[in-house]
């Protein structure tokens, strides 16, 4: 599982959140599916919306040439980077460039802790942070079948904090 060697990360900005809104919208249909809800707020974001939030805050896209193949969000508060709308395109995932964003935009942010979240169905997702080494902390539930799953890993100084590493 590794993503391919002509893929770039950068910072993300308003110009690219007509492209982000499509991948987002493509990579979040598989978890409107799982839980039978077309109306996620990934996929029912406007694009004034998005590029409102990448005028304020902060975030990270992956670029494959000159296609836009991935991207992650964040904000920092009280020492914690919260980490959200980690997305993949469809044909790029389970290569290893989610946890390759995942760790520029926890590398990106000097807090100690991130925090994140995802739905209870959405095993992928779970594999992947406790891969990262987020741990559930934890569950909140929003409606008849849906459960969000609230994970956390403590950065630490220098860097984040890696199973085996001290």
């Amino acid at each position: 599982m590794t993503s391919a060697p002509g893929i770039h990360l950068r910072p993300a900005g308003v110009a690219d959140a007509g492209e982000l809104l499509t991948l987002q919208r493509a990579a979040y249909v598989s978890e409107a599916q799982l839980y039978d809800d077309p109306s996620l707020p990934p996929l029912v974001q406007t694009l004034d919306e998005l590029r409102s939030e990448l005028a304020a805050g902060t975030g990270i896209v992956a670029c494959d040439g000159s296609r836009l193949v991935g991207a992650v969000r964040f904000r920092v508060a009280d020492d914690t980077v919260h980490i959200g709308r980690l997305a993949v395109a469809p044909d790029r995932q389970a290569r290893g460039l989610g946890t390759r964003l995942l760790t520029a935009a926890e590398e990106a942010s000097p807090a100690r802790r991130a925090a994140l979240f995802t739905g209870h169905r959405c095993e992928g997702n779970l594999r992947l942070y406790e891969r990262c080494g987020y741990l559930e902390v934890r569950r909140e539930p929003v409606r008849p079948g849906l459960t969000l799953v609230h994970l956390e890993k403590e950065l630490g100084a220098g860097g984040p904090t890696r199973p085996g590493r001290t």
